[in-house]
């Protein structure tokens, strides 16, 4: 017998060999060159648990680390349905250890999760959400996420299984480790469709979700905060959800959190649902939500800032009265601050809409974005031939709306001697209606050198251009437009160089005078 124990020990010995090495990346080519996978798969079969478990392991370490090794165990014949054959009457070492390989099958590609799928590991993740060690509920909460989070599709299978029920469960549970799994799984499953998101809201989560925030964890808080934001993307029906479950002002706090992530994730959630109607978005301001913002925007990172800027925007565009507020909290200093210290694109593309965002409403939220000189930096990242084209598209959909509403002179004057033709057919147009009823205007337009420079612009005959420099001419007299025309001081020149002066006659005029005073002496002589 003593052969047989000596066999079962060094089955043991080389199973945990490659389990220790396969924990450490640089040996998995090492080992898929000797064709490790043909020693181990066979002993997933193997009499003995513990070696059937220390299996599993391997396998799992082998695929997690490389997709080509996790494609060859996922197109073996039958280690897929070995492994989840029975699951529920396995040990919970083997369900956990199974559940490991399922997740790292998974996680490299929607087809190899389809195929995890198609031999029936989603039934068995299922199953273990049902068991009652909490170890085992996680490993499958996991495996559920990393499925689920590819596409729709997958989400749906994850749907169809009766996961999504087990995992609000788990969101009761008092492990802290089963809390975040099970909420980033919900989250990975609501992400992807509107219905798929209902189906989450229709198991009760969002509640469950709220009253998770008042935990101290970092990880959890963050965690909770995305799956109620990817709930209220959807839908304004879906944010409503959100809303109802008095979430804020409680988030608006979690701006101010130590992890740079939760005050994303906090920013996010806002974002996500003032989008949506104006309603939200003047509960989300009437709570305070634009002063959290806003000092969010001052206080951190680039990467962080990002989604506080959109819900800025949001907010701003719905209406007069939340622009406004936006102004009044300081948000229109802070947004061009990032103008002038931002230099990712994608972050002052979302800047440049915000800004349009709050200045499109009336003339006097434009002259809020004038006076900090926002319109000269956004015509220079327009101009600016290395900035992408969403920024440059975004810097003239901005200066179009600002523009159009813009009456503050002494801010426009500067944009015509540097603006393009597409931009500066704005400029113009908000001249022709300020020019015709304010003398001051019209006088600073001349001083400051815009008639000349509107005189220099060529515009096609019968095109807006030409028509607003037609209008813009007709506020002067015709001597003061010809006199700034190109051309009319060299034709003054010109004149000059062409006369004649008429000296003859100025002699003989001037010899009859004197003559005149002379007799006119020697008369008044005479009466003496």
């Amino acid at each position: 017998m003593s052969v047989f124990d000596q066999y079962q020990k060094s089955r043991m010995q080389f199973v945990q060999t490659v389990t220790d090495l396969a924990s450490r990346p640089h040996n998995i080519e090492y080992l898929d060159n000797a064709g490790v996978l043909d020693l181990l798969c066979p002993l997933l079969w193997d009499m003995v648990p513990s070696i059937q478990q220390l299996t599993a392991i391997a396998l799992g370490r082998l695929a997690n680390h490389d997709v080509k090794i996790a494609g060859a165990i996922a197109r073996r014949n039958n280690v897929l349905p070995q492994l989840v054959k029975q699951i529920d009457k396995q040990t919970d070492f083997f369900k956990k250890a199974a559940l490991f390989l399922l997740r790292a099958l998974a996680k490299h590609s929607p087809e190899m999760a389809y195929i995890v799928v198609s031999e029936g590991g989603l039934d068995a993740m299922a199953l273990c959400l049902e068991d009652f060690n909490p170890g085992v509920k996680e490993a499958a909460a996991w495996a559920v996420g990393y499925i689920s989070r590819h596409n729709k599709c997958l989400a749906q299978s994850a749907v169809d299984s009766g996961a999504v029920p087990l995992l609000v469960l788990c969101l009761q549970e008092s492990e802290l480790c089963l809390k975040q799994i099970s909420t980033s799984a919900l989250c990975d499953i609501g992400k992807h469709t509107p219905e798929l998101a209902q189906t989450v809201v229709d198991a009760g989560a969002i509640p469950l979700l709220a009253r998770t925030l008042a935990n101290q964890d970092a990880k959890l808080k963050r965690q909770v905060l995305s799956a109620l934001g990817c709930v209220a993307k959807h839908t304004p029906e879906l944010a409503e959800f959100v809303v109802e479950a008095e979430i804020f002002p409680e988030v608006f706090y979690h701006m101010r959190h130590a992890d740079e992530n939760v005050a994303k994730a906090a920013a996010t959630l806002t974002k996500e649902v003032c989008k949506h109607t104006v309603e939200l978005a003047r509960l989300a301001a009437n709570t305070g939500g634009i002063e959290f913002l806003v000092e969010l925007i001052d206080s951190r990172k680039s990467s962080t800032k990002l989604p506080a800027v959109m819900a800025l925007g949001y907010i701003a565009g719905h209406a007069e009265q939340l622009a406004s507020m936006v102004i009044d909290m300081k948000g229109v200093a802070q947004l061009a601050l990032l103008l002038e210290t931002e230099t990712e694109n994608h972050i002052l593309a979302i800047t440049v809409w915000a800004l349009g965002q709050i200045g499109k409403h009336s003339p006097e939220h434009a002259q809020a974005l004038a006076a900090t000189n926002i319109f000269t930096c956004i015509l220079g990242l327009y101009a600016n031939p290395q900035n992408s084209e969403d920024l440059k598209i975004k810097c003239k959909v901005t200066l179009k709306q600002v523009l159009q509403k813009c009456m503050y002179i002494e801010a426009l004057e500067p944009l015509l001697h540097d603006a393009p033709p597409n931009i500066l057919k704005y400029i113009l147009g908000q001249f022709s209606k300020i020019l015709p009823s304010d003398a001051r205007a019209r006088r600073l337009f001349v001083t400051t050198g815009g008639l000349k420079k509107v005189q220099e612009i060529r515009a096609d005959l019968g095109s807006t251009l030409a028509e607003y420099i037609t209008t813009i001419n007709c506020c002067f007299p015709e001597e003061i437009v010809r006199y700034y025309s190109p051309g009319y001081p060299d034709s003054l020149l010109e004149a000059v160089d062409q006369y004649q002066p008429n000296c003859s006659q100025m002699e003989i005029k001037s010899e009859c005078s004197n003559e005149k005073s002379t007799s006119s002496a020697s008369a008044c002589d005479n009466n003496d």
